[in-house]
């Protein structure tokens, strides 16, 4: 009896001695954790004050630059309107502030943030599913790309485009060698490519402009396409029947929200319907239409302010990268006033910042330079030789 009694408080001693020497195990490492803790957030809190204290700097700097350039562009607006020249001080003629305090620094006691979404953008793929599942809709697609080539070269001859303009937006948006279904992103020979917009084809079309063309002008293009159904008949004429059909169904999808681009870049970019739409670029009647439309809008909206001069490629591909109404704010400044106003005069602060080519040149003359070296560099690549010699 007393032997089990001596066992117990044995046993009971020892695993109180290995509980109470755990116990002091952990406290030292505790203890240090905790000392070692308090410096690491003093730090981060010193400088994190010593970069808001930088940040709002720059921030009221920024936002008085940001501003100026505003009113100077609601400046110049009311002038074009008023039928007024415009000089050199209608500009904010400084580059913009740049941030160069310290970075935002990290909380030590903050979690891992977790990886940022990459949202997933459609491809050509997505386009073609939607496009029959909403419209019962199959491009027609070429035999080649020089057949594609061929049909673009045509259309746009028809709406009185030049050659040099056409190659010229070829070059800049695929580099030479685009074909008629490249999506930005994309490169066949890059291995892991993505894409990085749902733009397509020649002039690199969004989904938004393909929504927003033919809620514009989809009455124009069944009429062009009905007259070519006119002179065909058979099987040939059957299938551009069908074809027709569906880009009416189309049409009316687009047309279902009221005429403003937010609402087109929501169909575009959030409904079935709206990723079915696209996929008529790669159609060999209704691509060329859709492209060729974009910038002969560019070209009327330009004549519609009197400007008779015909836009160069690289004038064009400026009001076909930054809007009709930034563009010609752009190709309209007089020659003398290009090499001394900045590239952020038709920006806002967010798109200037995502532009390194805007940020890069630094002034208009520049910017228009940098376009047009970059159109002659790809003239001589197989697919731009291929677009100039099918006009």
């Amino acid at each position: 009896m007393s032997d089990n009694i001596d066992m117990k408080i044995s046993l009971t001693s020892i695993l109180c001695l290995l509980a109470v020497s755990i116990l002091h195990s952990g406290s030292p490492a505790q203890a240090q954790g905790v000392g070692q803790d308090l410096p690491n957030v003093q730090e981060y809190q010193a400088r994190l004050a010593q970069y808001q204290a930088a940040r709002n700097v720059y921030d009221v700097e920024a936002t008085a630059y940001w501003d100026a350039i505003a009113a100077k562009r609601r400046g110049r607006n009311a002038k074009r309107r008023n039928h007024e020249a415009i000089g050199i001080e209608d500009y904010v003629l400084s580059q913009p502030p740049i941030y160069t305090g310290p970075p935002r620094p990290i909380d030590p006691r903050a979690p891992a943030p977790p990886a940022p979404e990459r949202p997933e953008i459609p491809v050509v793929a997505d386009f073609l599913q939607n496009a029959v599942e909403q419209f019962d809709f199959v491009p027609q697609r070429p035999p080649s790309d020089l057949d594609f080539k061929r049909a673009y070269a045509k259309v746009a001859l028809a709406a009185g485009l030049t050659r040099d303009q056409i190659v010229g937006v070829y070059v800049f948006e695929t580099g030479g060698n685009g074909t008629y279904d490249s999506q930005a992103g994309l490169v066949p020979y890059r291995p892991g490519a993505r894409a990085i917009s749902p733009a397509i084809g020649y002039n690199q079309l969004l989904s938004t402009n393909s929504v927003s063309l033919l809620a514009e002008h989809g009455a124009r293009i069944v009429a062009v396409l009905r007259q070519k159904a006119n002179s065909l008949s058979g099987d040939p004429k059957l299938v551009l029947e069908r074809k027709i059909n569906a880009l009416r169904r189309m049409i009316a999808f687009s047309r279902s929200v009221p005429d403003r681009w937010s609402e087109h870049d929501r169909l575009a970019k959030t409904t079935a319907g709206g990723f079915g739409i696209h996929a008529a670029v790669l159609d060999i009647d209704i691509g060329p239409l859709l492209q060729v439309q974009k910038l002969t809008d560019s070209v009327r909206f330009a004549r519609s302010k009197g400007f008779s001069t015909p836009l160069t490629a690289a004038e064009l591909e400026i009001m076909n990268l930054t809007g009709d109404g930034n563009g010609f704010d752009i190709v309209s400044m007089p020659q003398a006033l290009r090499g001394r106003v900045p590239t952020a005069n038709f920006f806002q602060q967010q798109g200037y910042e995502r532009n390194p080519v805007a940020r890069r040149t630094g002034v208009v003359a520049n910017l228009i330079a940098d376009i047009e070296n970059k159109m002659q560099r790809g003239t001589q690549a197989q697919g731009a030789r291929e677009l100039a010699a099918a006009f």
